[in-house]
């Protein structure tokens, strides 16, 4: 089967290289002239191990599983990581509960090694810390991503599959032979192929919307979320991920550590209607007054405009938030399709596990 994975972010990519090392034939199309440069490589790196998800739900059943291929594979392909831990604090006595339910949340979900700690524990993990509790996760890290993306296009083309840079993809029919592609790029045309993987983050409504027979009632709205990082400008204070209590729309703004053990802050929420990727530089007054609850030393004049993804949402503002979204033959009739949407975080942790369901899904 020859099967086209539309997008070559950390999903599109893993799933091409499950698909090629189930036999099949595989061609990545990816609109831009390189791996990962969308919402692939605008995050913070961060491998979650499973805390925030609703039981049940995609990302609970893809992030757990997707960390632990994810750390194998790092292993065995020699891709730079670490799992350094975080500590998930409470600032607040009203923010106990909370913490505790993510907790007990995380060992429904398979998380391992979760605990809580009172504040003279956690300060004594990270002496910078200020919390009245805190809940420790030795099971998350870092990794370089970019890295993680090279390896997996290395996979694919070892496998025979093939990567076509500057090849966007217009429109999707289906024909009694397959699907008819249609792509833009230097040299516009058709190709027919037997199956596709629609991965491309942030344009994965608009090619749904693009494909004939496919209704238009089943392609989500987009909801764009500007998440803007903040560099810190002294030598790190703290050695573990610092994460608040979760707030609307994302899991707040959070110390990050990467592979050089550079620090920074991020990322926020910020609502946004069209794609802009220039930071801010007054948000960092907001920036300080949310990290200041837990590092109250926090310098002034320490923060730098850094840079900023976009999480590809499918609610907005005061709406309970979404899970994965994979729209696949046995949802809506179509064979040999799937649309993936809404893939954010944990989407880099849960990639390789995402990739096993879609191919399954193909077959």
């Amino acid at each position: 089967m020859l099967v086209l994975v539309v997008g070559a972010g950390v999903v599109g990519l893993a799933v091409a290289r499950a698909a090629a090392l189930s036999g099949h034939e595989v061609i990545v199309a990816e609109a831009a002239g390189a791996i990962g440069t969308g919402t692939s490589s605008r995050n913070s790196e961060v491998i979650h191990a499973g805390i925030y998800y609703p039981p049940g739900s995609l990302r609970a059943r893809h992030c757990v599983p997707g960390r632990r291929m994810l750390y194998a594979y790092a292993e065995s392909h020699g891709i730079p990581h670490r799992k350094c831990s975080k500590l998930l604090v409470a600032t607040r006595d009203a923010e106990v509960a909370k913490i505790e339910a993510l907790v007990a949340q995380a060992r429904v979900n398979g998380v391992e090694g979760m605990t809580m700690l009172d504040a003279a524990a956690a300060k004594g993990l990270e002496p910078a810390l200020a919390c009245v509790a805190a809940a420790l996760s030795p099971e998350t890290g870092i990794v370089d991503s970019h890295r993680l993306m090279l390896a997996l296009q290395g996979d694919i083309e070892d496998a025979g599959g093939a990567l076509a840079f500057h090849t966007p993809v217009v429109g999707l029919a289906p024909g009694p032979e397959g699907w008819t592609v249609r792509h833009g790029g230097a040299e516009p045309g058709t190709l027919t192929v037997d199956a596709v993987v629609n991965a491309a983050g942030l344009g994965a409504q608009r090619l749904a919307a693009a494909t004939e027979g496919y209704p238009p009632a089943r392609v989500p709205r987009l909801v764009l979320a500007k998440g803007n990082y903040f560099q810190y400008a002294g030598r790190p204070v703290f050695s573990r991920l610092i994460y608040p209590a979760p707030v609307e729309g994302g899991l707040g703004t959070h110390v990050t550590l990467d592979l050089a053990s550079r620090m920074r802050f991020g990322p926020d929420v910020e609502w946004i209607e069209t794609e802009g990727y220039e930071v801010d530089p007054r948000r960092a007054d907001a920036f300080y007054a949310s990290i200041r609850t837990y590092f109250p030393g926090l310098p002034d004049g320490s923060l730098m405009p850094d840079y900023c993804g976009i999480r590809p949402k499918l609610t907005g503002p005061g709406e309970p938030a979404a899970d994965f979204l994979i729209e696949g033959p046995a949802e809506h009739g179509l064979p040999g399709l799937v649309h993936l949407f809404g893939i954010e975080s944990p989407g880099l942790t849960s990639a390789l596990s995402l990739a096993d369901d879609v191919v399954a899904r193909l077959r």
